[in-house]
């Protein structure tokens, strides 16, 4: 056994992406997620908002344990799923909804750039 996690975790901890088994579907899914959402939001985010990014990835992941519960017929807090809804919803406003456009050369500032003959 590595010591690597196989579940989301119940509270957050910085490292909790870390600490995910890799080989598992769960790790897998919340790898892409999280480069997704990244990139969604330009690439090369500040430490704030790759903080604020990895929180929203798991607050998703805790919401959707919890409406697989509610199909499995199992009870719900109401109370705690609609405060992560909730949460969720202020984390993406606060990181942005909408993609951001990478800035990029053209190609032949690009090769220039790089060194390469135009």
């Amino acid at each position: 056994m590595t010591g690597k996690q196989a579940e989301v975790p119940q509270q957050y901890s910085e490292d909790w992406i870390d600490r995910l088994d890799g080989r598992t579907k769960l790790a897998q899914a919340v790898r892409t997620r999280l480069n997704a959402l990244t990139a969604d939001l330009g690439g090369g985010l500040s430490y704030q908002r790759r903080s604020l990014a990895k929180r929203a990835v798991w607050i998703e992941l805790v919401i959707e344990q919890q409406e697989a519960a509610l199909a499995r017929g199992e009870d719900v807090d109401q109370g705690r799923l609609t405060q992560a809804v909730n949460t969720l919803i202020g984390l993406l406003k606060t990181l942005g909804l909408e993609r951001v456009a990478r800035d990029v050369p053209d190609l032949q500032t690009y090769l220039r750039n790089r060194g390469a003959p135009a």
